[in-house]
């Protein structure tokens, strides 16, 4: 391999995150939108061709609902052919500043929010549905902005968007198992059913919180380790985090860890989990086909110089966010396995076991809805804690 193409593919492996290309914009399908009314409730259900980062506000004089969607596209007169529209006073749309939409809904009568969700599994594309329920006009006029009232907390410190930040974080969330491999199976619940419903719950407050999402995965279909991150590099993700909620035999682990590339663990636990993960069809890392083994091996191992320490931090991160949201963690809960999803040098990479199938306790947790939505929250205060702390070291590590 000449020298010249040696260093076109270590250029490859380092080259900042910043640089990657933007995401394509979304649109907004009129024809998959929609205003219904349930008894009093009104139910509006916008389609999108892919799922964005967006912020709500309920305003007053004249009283509307206000969204703001990050990189969507809606064209002229798009949403005045919605079905049910005249359930609103009015309604628009237009561009407010650069990569960023408005849709504007006047309401006839005051309401609150009382449930937003982005779903990521709708197909083709996602959904955002809102629920607007009546409420006496002195409550209207006394609420906060629908930031507040969605999330039922005081006035927030920090929007659910940042319209300063030029490129959002990109997340690959990986939900382990599927198809033919339903991972671990415990009292009539598989693995793979649980971490699929679980990375939309996940993504949903991803999203909210401002960053992208991939999925490696959106249905019961079976993906091999190498299509799985293939996937995440061809999205331009800059983050890979892979679910799981394995098994072990009974007492033997419990409550959730975090887990970082290690081909050298010797913990006995890690390694029975790693033997459960591995997959045949695993070419490691980038495609390094033709290239002379030792240089590739080199060439990775330069990369994760720099993309190890930042999945090791992430992991502490998040292990410090499930502590204080009171979560159950591992004995041990920050680990090195030689998982092979883990293996990618050019990509932050953890696995995230959110507890065991084999114990009773975690079996409870992953099938409470309340847990779930406490699990998820923390994840994405996690990330956000370490984006904070990685952006600040990202000059340091360029020197």
């Amino acid at each position: 391999m000449r020298p010249a193409a040696i260093l076109l593919s270590l250029l490859c492996l380092i080259w900042p995150a910043a640089t990657l290309a933007q995401p394509q914009g979304a649109t907004l399908e009129a024809g998959r939108s929609s205003v219904t009314q349930q008894d009093e409730t009104l139910v509006l259900s916008l389609g999108l061709s892919a799922a964005v980062p967006y912020r709500l506000m309920l305003l007053d004089e004249p009283r509307r609902l206000v969204i703001d969607a990050r990189g969507l596209n809606v064209a002229p007169g798009e949403i005045d052919d919605m079905e049910g529209a005249t359930l609103f006073q009015a309604v628009r749309a237009a561009p407010f500043r650069p990569g960023w939409s408005r849709l504007v809904f006047e309401l006839r009568g005051p309401r609150k929010i009382s449930a937003a969700t982005m779903r990521t599994d709708a197909r083709p594309g996602a959904e955002l549905i809102l629920r607007l329920d009546p409420v006496a006009a002195e409550a209207y006029q006394g609420a906060p902005n629908a930031m507040s009232a969605l999330w039922n907390l005081p006035q927030p410190t920090t929007p659910v968007v940042d319209p300063s930040r030029p490129r959002p974080l990109r997340i690959a969330i990986d939900p382990g198992h599927g198809g033919v491999d339903a991972g671990a199976v415990e009292s009539g619940l598989r693995e793979s059913d649980l971490m699929l419903d679980f990375s939309h719950e996940l993504t949903e407050k991803l999203i909210r919180a401002g960053f992208e999402v991939v999925l490696t995965r959106r249905k019961d279909v079976f993906v091999g380790l190498e299509a799985r991150m293939t996937e995440a590099r061809a999205s331009n993700a800059d983050l890979l985090i892979s679910l799981h909620a394995d098994a072990l035999p009974e007492g033997q682990a419990a409550g959730a860890a975090i887990f970082t590339w290690n081909s050298q663990a010797d913990d006995r636990a890690s390694r029975q989990l790693a033997a459960r993960h591995d997959r045949a069809d695993l070419v490691a890392g980038l495609d390094l086909e033709g290239t002379d083994d030792q240089i590739a091996e080199t060439l990775m191992d330069m990369a994760r110089a720099d993309t190890h320490p930042r999945s090791e931090s992430l992991a502490k991160h998040l292990s410090a966010r499930f502590s204080q949201a009171g979560l159950a963690l591992h004995r041990n809960p920050v680990k090195g396995a030689a998982f092979s999803v883990l293996k990618s040098p050019d990509i932050p990479s953890i696995l995230v076991e959110l507890g065991f199938l084999t114990d009773p306790g975690d079996r409870a947790n992953l099938t409470d809805p309340g847990w779930r939505a406490t699990m998820s929250q923390a994840i994405a205060d996690g990330v956000s804690g370490w984006l904070a702390d990685d952006a600040s070291l990202a000059a340091l590590r360029r020197h």
